[in-house]
């Protein structure tokens, strides 16, 4: 029996090169996934369930995913930023946090 591997040697390489730039943690699961400012994660499934880890402070922040704005959430606290069809950067708006990267299967099962 042949095995296959589910990312393609593009998205493979993006998922590599990105581990090169972030400072974080590298998360995989399927069904839902928990990050915070930094991390890259790889989720397995379509949609994907997304909480995110708010860096610390006294106020909300705003996150904006790559086209398309997030929603504002309370510093310190985990939230659930909702479900993911794509892949996507998030950022922290206004904070000094660096970016995180999400990997979503598209359709087909392949990463983007």
């Amino acid at each position: 029996m042949k095995r296959t591997n589910p990312l393609s040697p593009l998205s493979l390489s993006l998922v590599l090169l990105t581990g090169c730039v972030t400072t974080g943690q590298h998360v995989t699961d399927w069904g839902e996934i928990t990050l915070a400012p930094g991390d890259t994660g790889v989720c397995h499934s379509n949609p994907c369930r997304v909480f995110f880890e708010m860096p610390p402070g006294q106020e909300t922040y705003r996150l904006r995913g790559t086209a398309f704005p997030i929603g504002e959430y309370p510093a310190g606290k985990t939230a659930m930023i909702g479900s993911f069809f794509e892949s996507s950067v998030i950022q922290v708006v206004g904070a000094d946090v660096p970016k995180t990267y999400i990997y979503v299967p598209n359709a087909s099962g392949e990463v983007e």
